[in-house]
């Protein structure tokens, strides 16, 4: 299929899917249109002598100078390659490059289509420049965006106006935000099943997992939570646990219930900044005009995926803690370490409760929100004085959801070996989950060497779990 910018209507499931599954993109013909229209717009306003930040003036505090060299749009992408560090992953370019396309087919900005075509281009013949991951604070992603748009633009002619749309945009905080979006939700449906495996594990007491609950505490996600836990155990033997179990147990459905209300919220601002118009100036086609305006700021952006962090840190907390309960014989009645045998001298798996305590810590120091953050007013005389810091914000979104499947793969290893020592009847989902996890990981037996679980966290990265 061919995915179809309007500038209006992108989906996070399509930048998934241009981004990570390769689909082609065109343009609208409405999109080409608005375009022309806007560039109609630039060229009159500068062939009056008018005034448009960045289209007929320089940038910050040379907004007074007024535009004289030929070329001064190609030396303005060149003075803005201040990227630094490693290089984004190639997903996170590719998103970058779809909303700068999407952003560009609005026809808010003095763009050409050209411009908009050469990114699509790019696209589908998937040849596209690294994106140094460092240097930009979020009120537009100056650095990346500089990088790409020399890429994308190579020897072709800039019309004046046309860097300053080209780099005054958030696209790469945007498709980084929109790719560890998608990872985070696949991510807490993978932590509903290793949840429902640990209850099986124990085994936990369901009371805590009553439907009723739901009624009584007006939580969208907890509810969603509950029924999808009830999926997943019903089929199951009835195995009475604990009276009260641990905290990472009982509050499992309302850990995850917050979480899954904050990550809906947080998609939602993702859903609005894949479409909304954040370059600066703003070409207005009703009315004929150029506007300056602060569109740029990406502020609910940063605040949506801080927000997503802080959500999903205690239900890793919570997997973790699970996670260590199961090799706890005083816990579980089972060997300790989840040993085939009782008595066993060596460690069996009790060394990756080192490793997920790990994880988890690092996962958490990721939590800290960052779009409160400041920044120094001396730059450009003090006129440059917010920052959202919307790409370091989806940055580390990505870098929690990679330990979070981490941290899950091991909780799966654990309470997959503890099933099998206790010869527990598990649900349907269970089940499934457990053949999953047997799939690409063995049962581990007496002076077995530990299992490579890189297959085990391919598989949580992957979402086949999600379905189950």
């Amino acid at each position: 299929m061919t995915i179809v910018l309007t500038g209006w209507d992108l989906t996070l499931d399509e930048v998934i899917r241009v981004a990570r599954g390769r689909e082609e993109v065109s343009l609208a013909p409405g999109a080409v249109e608005r375009m022309e229209a806007a560039r109609r717009i630039a060229d009159g306003l500068i062939a009056d002598g008018g005034a448009a930040y960045g289209v007929t003036t320089g940038l910050g505090v040379r907004k007074t100078a007024a535009i004289a060299a030929p070329d001064h749009d190609r030396i303005v992408l060149k003075q803005h390659l201040i990227g630094h560090g490693p290089p984004a992953p190639s997903d996170v370019v590719r998103a970058t490059t779809l909303r700068l396309a999407n952003a560009l087919a609005q026809g808010t900005t003095a763009a050409r289509p050209v411009l908009a075509h050469l990114a699509v281009e790019a696209l589908n013949a998937d040849q596209l420049p690294e994106l140094r991951s460092r240097g930009s604070i979020g009120e537009s992603d100056l650095a990346a965006m500089a990088e790409l748009a020399v890429a994308l633009v190579g020897e072709v002619p800039l019309a004046q106006g046309e860097a300053i749309a080209l780099v005054n945009q958030n696209a790469f905080a945007t498709g980084w935000g929109a790719l560890a979006m998608h990872d985070a939700l696949l991510l807490l449906d993978a932590l509903d099943v290793a949840g429902a495996l640990d209850f099986e594990a124990l085994p936990a007491n369901r009371t805590v997992l009553d439907p009723a609950i739901a009624r009584v505490r007006l939580s969208p996600g907890l509810g969603v939570t509950l029924t999808r836990l009830d999926r997943l155990l019903v089929g199951g033997a009835s195995v009475l646990g604990a009276l009260q179990d641990p905290l990472s147990f009982r509050t499992l459905p309302q850990v995850h219930g917050a979480a899954r209300d904050a990550l809906g919220f947080a998609r939602e601002q993702v859903a609005l900044e894949l479409n909304g118009a954040q370059s600066n100036p703003l070409v207005i086609p009703e009315n004929g005009t150029i506007v300056s305006v602060g569109n740029f700021e990406a502020l609910p952006l940063a605040a949506a995926l801080d927000i997503a962090r802080l959500a999903l840190a205690p239900a890793l907390t919570s997997a973790c803690e699970r996670a260590l309960k199961l090799l706890q014989t005083s816990v579980t009645g089972l060997p300790e370490g989840l040993g085939e045998r009782a008595g066993l001298a060596e460690s069996a798996l009790s060394e990756h409760g080192i490793a997920i305590q790990a994880l988890t810590a690092e996962a958490r120091l990721l939590a800290h929100p960052v779009s409160f953050e400041v920044v120094s007013t001396t730059q450009a005389e003090g006129i440059e004085d917010r920052m959202s810091m919307a790409p370091l914000a989806a940055r580390r979104l990505a870098e929690m959801c990679e330990l979070g499947a981490r941290i899950v793969a091991v909780e799966l290893l654990f309470a997959a070996q503890a099933c099998e020592l206790r010869g527990a009847e598990l649900g349907v989902g269970t089940s499934a989950a457990l053949r999953a996890v047997r799939l690409v990981v063995p049962f581990m037996r007496e002076g077995d060497a530990l299992p490579d679980l890189e297959p085990l966290v391919e598989l949580v990265r992957s979402g086949a779990l999600a379905g189950i």
